[in-house]
């Protein structure tokens, strides 16, 4: 709700409902299990619960998106049904459920702590912008169908990269946790490359652990400005026009 570039944004009206509705409605669809809304503020949970969602509440000084999950997740499950967990950001609108389901996938590696989504970047532009993470991922070239497209990742930066002819990696800011890797992450402090790039999933690469990436066909649009507001809500209006 403080974001400063879109003050209220996960209350954003989108089609006559808040952003995060349509948010946990992408979620319900993917249906791999409940869906939880993590917010610190009640005006989010009671626009969730009013259209039949389920919200907890958090501490509002958490640091990052993962260190709310977790403590979302363990006061929803303290029992520990589930043993993974998808952090799906909320102001990711028009984010397929197909792509949400796909991030589950590179679990079934039980080598695997993290999944994670990335896209092959086709605008221009974005090769050398540094609001886009590019994501260096290590594919196995003698796999086929769907797990060639599950790689490795080896490494996350806002850099372009890497260099040479080929092509570069968007990195979707979604992340499929094991429970315990979601513990493990969370207990350990800020390191030294997440703190330089500002991206979280280094702390996790720095400590050893393993993540895997989903190529899938194209990045959600995420909504961080009035601009991406204005994008969404057209896209919106095109697809109530198409049904």
């Amino acid at each position: 709700m403080t974001s400063t570039r879109l003050p209220g944004k996960p209350l954003a009206d989108i089609a006559g409902e808040p952003m995060i509705v349509h948010v946990w409605r992408r979620a319900c669809e993917a249906d791999v299990g409940p869906v939880i809304v993590a917010c610190s503020e009640p005006e989010i949970a009671e626009a969730v619960r009013d259209h039949g969602g389920e919200a907890v509440m958090t501490r509002p000084d958490h640091q990052s998106g993962s260190d709310r999950v977790f403590e979302a997740i363990n006061n929803a499950d303290g029992d520990q049904r589930f043993d993974a967990v998808i952090n799906l950001q909320g102001d990711l609108p028009l984010i397929d459920a197909a792509a949400i389901r796909a991030s589950l996938t590179p679990l079934a590696d039980a080598g695997v702590d993290i999944a994670t989504l990335i896209a092959e970047i086709v605008a221009p532009p974005e090769r050398d912008d540094p609001n886009v993470v590019k994501a260096i991922v290590s594919f196995n070239d003698q796999l086929s169908g769907e797990d060639a497209r599950i790689g490795r990742a080896l490494y996350f930066t806002r850099a372009t990269a890497p260099t040479g002819a080929g092509p570069l990696y968007h990195h979707i800011g979604l992340y499929a946790f094991r429970r315990e890797a979601l513990k493990r992450f969370v207990g350990m402090p800020p390191s030294t490359l997440e703190r330089r790039e500002r991206l979280e999933q280094l702390r996790a690469l720095e400590a050893g652990m393993r993540i895997d990436a989903v190529l899938v066909d194209s990045v959600p649009v995420g909504v961080d400005t009035p601009a991406d507001l204005a994008q969404v809500r057209q896209k919106f209006s095109a697809k109530q026009v198409d049904t």
